[in-house]
């Protein structure tokens, strides 16, 4: 970093509700070793801070939509009488209204606050998930899915969205991939947890699947209730921050995102139709969808897949756990390396590697043991990608709404992959799943293959953007602004396009 010497900041924020207001504050950020020292600790609140609470909201998103296949194996479908493709459905059904709210929801967070529709989320979808143990029909387990999806499908984008504004773009993998390691603990967990539930079945009554809705869905319900206390709307809200961390924040920031600031970043459909039709964006959000489809058949599947392979059924929620445990320590690892190098397509490829071997060995062994063996390839591969991917169209998209949208069109994606996924896991196709392990293999080669084309053409990019910068930024500087960079202005309608953003790859 250049010398800090005597630097001084200004910045613009949003406040009353969304209405532009100005403020300027100025503060001595001293020397380097100084300023470094300062951030390092300011960094190192904010993960003490606010990554366990958004882990917790993460785990619980994953845990909430993920155990009904763990009801399912507990006796779910065999006491609502639902036949294969009546389980598929109810569990298709989540996804559409999911999908459908994810992106006006992440373009409402600044407006209503993260503060607010974090915690109002999670408490909403706490009591939908508990319902769900009282449920004693298909036509109201269908209708609570579609409910839970409806309230469940803003969280994650949201998280992605809501970490961004406090985090530079070269530190976001690691702390996605610690939030999202959650989804490998939650893949963990459940199967535990549903294993100790499942000895309350006939209590009161309820069955053991009923048990697992009931005291999942009532854990959720008051963490959301403590979310309204532990969630900070923005840095500069933070109370844990002294004035002066606030600043040291909002200046990295600055400096990393030039659009940073809300008071030159207003909601423009534009900045929407530039995100959907931007092809690094769409190729991203393609991968979102290959790799989707896997990681939701995994979670979805995988208690019912070691069932079918001969295990017992409480003897299947505890193998469950042994991939996820391998998961996580494969996502924090590749996430790490990821951001200490500041690229995102070779972990991808290389991390995805793993879920090609894992994939074969299933469609190629016969001893069940090996097939089992195989699954902690497979979901290493799968779910340590997942960050990685998320901070790449994170990286890559500006100013504000146009990276919200592609976080959310990346999620949406994912979440079309999970459609898919829930009609390739037939009883009939068990224990060898050929036609669903199949496809797993093709996509988890398209992934390789589509993270190497859009690293193409986004150094082809850069080297454009390098090569054009004059005439990219001609129409700014002719406009009087006087700065090298066209000023402000530039950034603002530029964007990622901006000359001088370089493209993560």
């Amino acid at each position: 970093m250049s010398s800090i010497d005597s630097h001084r900041t200004s910045y613009g924020t949003l406040e009353d509700g969304g209405q532009q207001t100005a403020r300027s504050t100025s503060v001595d950020l001293g020397g380097n070793e100084h300023f470094e020292r300062e951030t390092r600790k300011a960094v190192r609140k904010i993960d003490m801070m606010i990554l366990p609470v958004m882990t917790a909201f993460y785990l619980l998103s994953f845990l909430d939509r993920a155990n009904i296949g763990n009801a399912r194996v507990a006796g779910l479908q065999r006491d609502l009488g639902m036949s294969d493709h009546q389980y598929s459905v109810a569990v298709t059904v989540l996804f559409i209204p999911y999908i459908l709210s994810e992106i006006p929801a992440n373009l409402l967070l600044r407006k209503i606050g993260p503060s607010i529709l974090l915690p109002t989320l999670l408490t909403v979808w706490g009591i939908i998930v508990t319902l769900q143990g009282w449920v004693s029909t298909y036509a109201e387990l269908i209708v609570l899915r579609a409910l839970l999806g409806a309230v469940e499908g803003p969280m994650a984008p949201g998280i992605v969205l809501y970490l961004s504004g406090f985090y530079t773009r070269k530190e976001l993998s690691l702390r996605v991939a610690i939030f999202f390691s959650a989804a490998s603990l939650a893949g963990a967990f459940s199967g535990l947890l549903a294993a100790a539930i499942v000895l309350m079945d006939g209590l009161r009554g309820k069955a053991g699947w009923a048990w697992i809705f009931i005291l999942e869905g009532t854990f959720t319900i008051v963490v959301g209730l403590l979310g309204f206390f532990l969630v900070p709307p923005s840095p500069e809200k933070a109370r844990f921050l002294s004035t002066k961390q606030k600043e040291l924040i909002l200046y990295r920031l600055n400096k990393d995102r030039p659009a940073t600031s809300p008071i030159y970043s207003r909601f423009s459909i534009r900045e929407v139709v530039r995100s959907i039709t931007s092809p690094h964006v769409l190729l991203v959000a393609t991968i979102f969808y290959l790799q989707g489809t896997n990681a939701s058949g995994i979670a979805l599947f995988m208690p019912s897949i070691i069932n079918q392979l001969g295990f017992g059924a409480n003897e299947s929620q505890l193998l469950s756990v042994g991939p996820y445990a391998g998961g996580i320590i494969v996502t924090l690892l590749s996430a790490f390396f990821s951001d200490r190098f500041n690229t995102r397509a070779i972990p991808i490829a290389m991390i995805y590697s793993l879920a090609v071997a894992g994939f074969a060995m299933y469609l190629g062994a016969d001893d069940r043991y090996v097939r089992y063996g195989s699954l902690f390839l497979s979901v290493s591969g799968v779910y340590a990608s997942t960050p990685i991917i998320y901070a790449w169209i994170s990286n890559n998209s500006e100013p504000h709404y146009r990276r919200a949208t592609s976080i959310a069109l990346g999620v949406i994606a994912t979440n079309s992959g999970g459609i898919t996924s829930t009609w390739l896991y037939p009883s009939k196709d068990a224990p060898r799943f050929k036609k669903a392990i199949i496809i797993n293999l093709v996509f988890a080669i398209l992934v390789m293959v589509v993270s190497a084309i859009n690293s193409l053409i986004l150094s082809r990019a850069n080297r454009l953007k390098r090569e054009k910068r004059f005439k990219i930024l001609a129409p700014y500087l002719e406009r009087g602004v006087g700065e090298s960079g066209g000023g402000m202005k530039a950034w603002t309608e530029l964007g990622d396009r901006h000359p001088d953003y370089v493209y993560t790859i």
